[in-house]
């Protein structure tokens, strides 16, 4: 037999899509704060690596001109 539809069947199938929206929510906050902190944590990498760049570049060009000097290379 069919079961009839009921202003508290309908009421209670709402509520527990309410109660489940409502989590599906909360994951998406959530989801979006943890994006949020590894976009932070990338800049942070990324400016270490521009850091570290720059650093090898002046080792590098001083390392030129000690070669230079002691004449290790030709000019």
């Amino acid at each position: 037999m069919a079961e009839t539809v009921t202003n508290e069947l309908l009421y209670e199938t709402l509520k527990r899509m309410q109660d489940v929206l409502a989590l599906h929510s909360q994951y998406h906050l959530e989801t979006k704060e943890r994006l949020g902190l590894l976009e932070y944590q990338v800049g942070g990498i990324t400016a270490q690596y521009a850091s570290l760049s720059n650093r090898l570049d002046r080792v590098d060009e001083r390392l030129a001109r000690i070669e230079r000097r002691l004449d290790l290379v030709d000019v």
